[in-house]
């Protein structure tokens, strides 16, 4: 019995001092993970603040796009210096085409925004598709579409828009809102 109290006794001091080591411990991960904790939300709200910026940038972008636009098929002398077709266009077709232009790119930007989903997005250039002055608009603008790297989104959606105006052209049937397959309709 002697020795059990005497290692009691020795085990007390320690038994402390573990003790007071384990709450110390305690109280600092606690103090950590309270920091985390106020990281990721500073982390999250400057992701959302340079999302919300990259969405003004590209209303910006997008509305000096359409000024420009609007500046050219105005102005007949204006818009021969964005003909770069790969066909020589009238006027009057050169200004079908900007505003072409001006179609294609308001979808690609509701898009790249979130307003439209990839899928959403294919369905809208489904229909544009549908009119002959679009689809030589598109045809005569491939050379451009060429030179945007092919692993940025404009790439990829102007390669599912070739594919899907090949399946259209291939349709043998009067239902065009049928043809193609939609982004993730494999999966």
């Amino acid at each position: 019995m002697t020795i059990r109290k005497s290692v009691m006794r020795g085990l007390g001091p320690a038994l402390a001092a573990g003790l007071g080591l384990m709450t110390g411990a305690l109280a600092t991960l606690a103090a950590q993970r309270h920091e985390f904790d106020s990281l990721r939300m500073r982390l999250e709200s400057l992701e959302q603040v340079a999302l919300t910026q990259r969405h003004t940038n590209l209303a910006h972008q997008q509305r000096l796009h359409w000024e420009l636009l609007s500046k050219a098929i105005d102005s007949p002398d204006l818009a021969e210096v964005l003909d770069i077709f790969e066909v020589p266009a009238s006027p009057q077709k050169r200004k079908q085409y900007l505003f072409a232009n001006a179609l294609y790119t308001n979808a690609l930007f509701y898009y790249r925004i979130g307003n439209l989903s990839r899928e959403e997005f294919f369905g809208h250039l489904r229909g544009h598709l549908q009119n002959p002055v679009f689809r030589e608009y598109w045809y005569a603008t491939r050379g451009q579409r060429a030179t945007i790297p092919d692993d940025s989104d404009e790439a990829e959606l102007g390669h599912m828009i070739d594919d899907l105006l090949r399946q259209l052209e291939d349709a043998d049937i009067d239902e065009w809102w049928v043809v193609g397959d939609p982004p993730g309709s494999d999966e």
